[in-house]
């Protein structure tokens, strides 16, 4: 044959089994469709926000004498720099819509650049005018950027409770790793809504409905396509099968937005993990977690600033509080309790006095109705408690003289619950790592149902916080504190 016919022999085969790309399919295009429509309201209001910021700035400097012309090319320069660098840092990517932390700190980390840059760049020109905008737009309009986001949030949170925004997703794995993965992402609302499970067990049963047997990653494609989910979290892979995950990435071109490689590090590890490829070879960073340093200094600095200004409002409250305690019951308006702190140290715990004066002598009578988990003894109907009391322990009220001990420092403003001597007398492996940070006013135990959670629960909050502590997470749970102290959740 000659090499025309070869040629035209290769050209004949290549028109049977062309090598065409990958298409959407319909739920996909929707999800994307969607996702643009989210970021173009963020960018709406970012620009909105920051523009109103900038304004304010600029018609502030005017006021001060600059001239109106300066005063709009820095106002103009500012919101160009701002809202360049807001999308420079992905703060509107579909990945952290309405989870975690991560766009605030984009939001913020993007406004900080935003503004050093315009700085250096005023100070190497020797151009005047920035300074309303630093003292101005810059703390005005980070608040109002990350408050603004938050209410796109919650918007996007209420969508999802009914259906729009969230992700169909399809799990796959051995039962034991889907069980694991369906019960985390059913704690908080992710955006992920698990419609079916892909099992690859050997002898699983299927179910038509939900769950369904699996062996390969060209039937996890299929079964993801059958069930229209755009998402699949992959909770374990197969032993035998290095290639599993490529080759199910390929297999779901076109068919699904989001793979997701689950992994049980994520629980402990958080912000501490990195991903490092080294020739084909993806190897996780897990940074040990240090106890000391300038991240616990910054923690105990925003933790003096917060105490400072709360004692200042407790003050001032503090004697209706007390008058209220008096008329209601006999006894002291504080009541003091020793408390196990950092390292074990004890200490002693102020709060307002919320049970009759003879609380303590009763617990013995008590201890066979206790509706607590593990070591900690709670009531819901507790006897002791008196009518200024349920109303304090609902608001959380009582816990406002704790401030005072965080300005002593046997306290943070977030942290583990402070646990009783009685109480670690009965930890047992894991559980003393509780001890390793300052106990908190407030934590992960108080915005994630209090009482209502069991102990497991109330220790996997406790570790996880101490192991991946940061400043933003801090911020984050006295957010979210304010709220639980307006609408109460598991406070008895």
């Amino acid at each position: 044959m000659t090499a025309v016919d070869d040629r035209a022999e290769v050209g004949s085969d290549d028109r049977r089994d062309p090598a065409v790309s990958p298409r959407r399919l319909p739920s996909l295009a929707l999800r994307r469709q969607r996702e643009r429509r989210y970021a173009r309201r963020l960018r709406v209001t970012d620009t909105l926000v920051a523009g109103a910021a900038v304004a304010a700035a600029g018609l502030a400097s005017t006021r001060f004498g600059m001239s109106a012309d300066t005063a709009a090319t820095t106002a103009a320069a500012t919101l160009v720099v701002w809202l360049s660098a807001l999308t420079l840092f992905g703060s509107r990517e579909p990945r952290i819509m309405g989870a975690g932390s991560s766009e605030y700190k984009r939001v913020a980390n993007a406004t900080g650049v935003a503004f050093a840059t315009l700085a250096v760049v005023f100070e190497v020109a020797q151009w005047g005018g920035l300074r309303m905008q630093m003292i101005v737009a810059l703390p005005a309009g980070l608040l109002a950027l990350l408050v603004a986001r938050w209410r796109w949030r919650s918007w996007l949170r209420t969508r999802r409770r009914v259906g729009e925004y969230a992700s169909p997703t399809l799990i796959a794995g051995r039962r034991r790793d889907v069980d694991y993965v369906t019960r985390q992402l059913a704690l908080a609302d992710n955006g992920y809504t698990v419609i079916a499970v892909a099992l690859t067990d050997d002898g699983a049963v299927a179910d038509p409905g939900r769950v369904h047997a699996v062996r390969t990653a060209e039937d996890i494609a299929r079964v993801a396509r059958e069930v229209g989910a755009d998402t699949i979290v992959v909770a374990s892979v197969p032993d035998d099968d290095p290639d599993f995950s490529r080759s199910l990435a390929w297999q779901l071109e076109g068919t699904a937005a989001e793979l997701i490689m689950s992994s049980r590090l994520a629980d402990v590890a958080g912000p501490r993990i990195s991903l490092t490829p080294i020739e084909g070879l993806p190897l996780i960073h897990v940074k040990i977690p240090v106890f000391e340093g300038a991240a616990h200094t910054l923690k105990r600095l925003l933790d003096l600033i917060v105490s400072a200004a709360a004692c200042a409002a407790v003050a001032l409250i503090t004697p209706a509080i007390a008058v209220a305690i008096k008329l209601d019951s006999p006894g002291p308006v504080f009541f003091r309790q020793r408390r196990v702190g950092r390292d074990g140290r004890e200490f002693t715990m102020l709060k307002f006095r919320s049970m009759t004066d003879t609380a303590e002598q009763e617990l013995a009578e008590l201890l066979p109705a206790n509706d607590g988990a593990g070591p900690l003894f709670k009531l819901r109907a507790d006897p002791r408690v008196t009518r200024v009391g349920r109303v304090l322990r609902r608001y959380s009220l009582d816990e406002l003289p704790q401030f005072f001990n965080v300005l002593r420092g046997d306290m943070s403003i977030s942290g583990p619950r402070p646990p009783l001597p009685s109480e670690v007398r009965n930890y047992q492996g894991r559980v003393f790592r509780r001890l390793y940070i300052k106990p908190g006013i407030t934590g992960l135990w108080q915005v994630s149902g209090r009482s209502d959670l069991s102990w497991e629960d109330s220790v996997a909050l406790d570790l996880r916080y101490v192991e991946n502590w940061s400043v933003t997470l801090d911020l984050m749970i006295m957010w979210r504190t304010v709220k639980v102290m307006l609408r109460p959740v598991g406070a008895y």
